[in-house]
C-alpha cells in the first residue's frame, strides 16, 4: 500500500520596514530554526510570515500590497499560509483582521511565543540574543533598547512599540560575543532611542558603559551609532568615540525639524539655539564626525518662513548624511488634531529642495575625499564593481565606495585601505592601496 508522503513545511520569513523589524525577523527566524524548522528569509516557502511597518502612510500601503499579493498566492494555491505580525498588525489589528479576513492570523510586536506557537514551534528562553541573521555576514544590528518615552507629536512608535526598555550589559555584550563568533565585525546599535538607553535599568543614562564593554568583544572592529535623540545626549559618549578606535566616529540623529515654532508643537523640547550648539560641540569634540539626521517638511503649521529658516540652517550645517521626508499625519498621535494644512505637491516640493541643497553638499564633501586613503570594509560584489564603506558610512543609507572588479580581487567581509580616485554626490571610487 501507498503511503501518502509528509509535507515538508517551509517557512518564508518577509521584512518590511526598519533595521529594527529586521532585528525582529532574525529573533523569529532563530527560535524557528531551533525549534527544528526550515526556514528562509524573502524566499519561496509555503508558510509565510509578513513582519510589517506602520511607521508612515507609504509604508503602511507597502505592508498592506504585500499582504494582499500574499493572499492571493494563498487563493491560487502557491502558499499555505500566512501569518502577519509586526507594526502596522500592532496598531490596526482590528481593521485588518475586517478588511484582510483571509490571513491565517495576526500577531502585534510583543506576541513572538504566541507566533511561534502558531508556527508549530516552541519560545525557547534559553536562545535569548542568538538569531539567524539576514545581513551580509560582515555586519549586524545589534537592538539595544525597544519603545519611546519621548512624546514627539508625530510619531505613532510608542503607540506600536510601547514604553522604552533598555536590555541589560550583560546581555547585549553576550549577543556581540556569539555575533563576533560567526563572523560579524561590525555593530550597528540601534534602538528607538539611544539617548535614553540605561536609564529605566541604571537610573542613569549609559551608553558610554555599554560602549566600554562592547569594545572589548574580540573579532568586533567597528560599532556604530544610530537613532541618537537630541535632548539629554550623554556627552561622555563622545569623549569615548574620539579615543577608542573600534567607535566609528559617526552618529545618526534625527532632528526633524530646526524652526522653534515647529519644533515646540513637534514637543521636541529643544530649540535651534540648543540644537546648533549640540552639533557644533559634537564637532569640536570629535573632529571629523559624520553627522547622518532626518528632517520632516509639511507638518502642520509649517509656514514658507519656518521652511527657510530650515533650508538656510541646512545650508549652514553642511550635515555629511541627510534625509527629507514629507509629513505624515498618523492617527492618535499628538499632531492627528492639528490641521494637515500643508498641500501635498508644497511637501514635496520643499522636500525636494532640501535634497537638491543636501546633493550640492554631499558632493563638495566628496570631491575633498578625493587623494585620500580610507580603511573600508567590503560588504558585497556587485555587477563590475567590489562595493565597500568607510567608517563615516552606514549601510543601505550612506556614501558606497566602488572598486573596479575587474582590476582587482578583495573577499567580503574584509577591511581593505582605499584610496578614492574619484567621487560623486553619493557615491566614492577608488583603489586597494597594495
Amino acid at each position: 500500500m501507498r503511503t501518502k508522503s509528509v509535507k515538508q513545511n517551509k517557512i518564508n520569513v518577509i521584512t518590511l520596514g526598519c533595521s529594527k523589524n529586521t532585528y525582529d525577523s532574525e529573533v523569529l527566524m532563530g527560535q524557528l530554526k531551533a525549534s527544528g524548522k526550515d526556514v528562509v528569509h524573502e524566499q519561496e516557502g509555503n508558510i509565510v510570515v509578513i513582519n510589517t511597518c506602520g511607521f508612515i502612510n507609504n509604508a503602511k500601503a507597502e505592508s498592506v500590497n504585500t499582504i494582499l499579493e500574499y493572499v492571493d498566492k494563498k487563493e491560487q494555491g502557491l502558499v499555505d499560509k500566512v501569518f502577519v505580525t509586526g507594526c502596522l498588525s500592532e496598531r490596526y489589528r482590528p481593521d485588518l483582521e475586517k478588511e484582510i479576513p483571509d490571513v491565517d492570523q495576526y500577531f502585534g510586536t510583543t506576541e513572538l511565543p504566541l507566533l511561534l506557537k502558531a508556527l508549530g514551534a516552541d519560545y525557547k528562553h534559553e536562545l535569548l540574543g542568538e538569531r539567524l541573521t539576514t545581513t551580509p555576514k560582515n555586519y549586524a544590528y545589534l537592538k539595544i533598547a525597544e519603545g519611546c518615552d519621548r512624546p514627539c507629536s508625530f510619531c505613532a512608535i510608542p503607540i506600536m512599540r510601547g514604553k522604552h526598555v533598555s536590555q541589560s550589559i550583560e546581555k547585549l555584550v553576550k549577543e556581540a560575543e556569539g555575533l563576533a563568533k560567526n563572523g560579524v565585525k561590525e555593530l550597528i546599535l540601534i534602538a528607538q532611542d539611544l539617548t535614553y538607553y540605561g536609564l529605566d535599568l541604571y537610573k542613569k543614562r549609559n551608553l558610554a558603559e555599554l560602549l566600554e564593554n562592547l569594545v572589548k568583544v574580540e573579532g568586533i572592529e567597528w560599532i556604530r551609532l544610530h537613532y541618537a535623540f537630541p535632548t539629554g545626549f550623554p556627552m561622555d559618549v563622545l569623549e569615548l568615540m574620539k579615543n577608542e578606535p573600534k567607535i566609528c566616529n559617526y552618529i545618526d540623529i534625527p532632528l526633524q525639524h530646526i524652526s522653534d515654532n515647529i519644533l515646540k508643537s513637534m514637543k521636541r523640547g529643544t530649540t535651534k539655539e540648543k540644537t546648533t550648539k549640540l552639533l557644533n560641540d559634537f564637532r569640536a569634540a570629535v573632529p571629523g564626525i559624520t553627522i547622518r539626521t532626518t528632517l520632516i517638511v509639511g507638518y502642520p503649521g509649517e509656514t514658507q518662513e519656518d521652511f527657510e529658516i530650515l533650508r538656510d540652517w541646512v545650508q549652514e550645517m553642511k550635515f555629511e548624511r541627510l534625509g527629507c521626508f514629507t509629513y505624515s499625519h498618523e492617527e492618535n498621535t499628538g499632531a492627528y488634531a492639528l490641521e494637515d494644512d500643508v498641500p501635498e505637491e508644497v511637501k514635496q516640493a520643499r522636500a525636494a529642495e532640501i535634497m537638491d541643497l543636501q546633493s550640492q553638499i554631499s558632493w563638495d564633501l566628496n570631491q575633498e575625499k578625493i587623494g585620500k586613503t580610507f580603511k573600508c570594509i567590503i560588504d558585497r560584489k556587485e555587477g563590475q564593481h567590489f562595493v565597500g564603506r568607510t567608517e563615516f558610512d552606514s549601510p543601505d543609507v550612506d556614501n558606497e565606495v566602488l572598486i573596479d572588479a575587474a582590476k582587482y580581487y578583495l573577499k567580503t567581509g574584509d577591511f581593505v585601505n582605499v584610496v578614492i580616485t574619484d567621487a560623486t554626490e553619493f557615491d566614492l571610487y577608488g583603489d586597494p592601496v597594495q
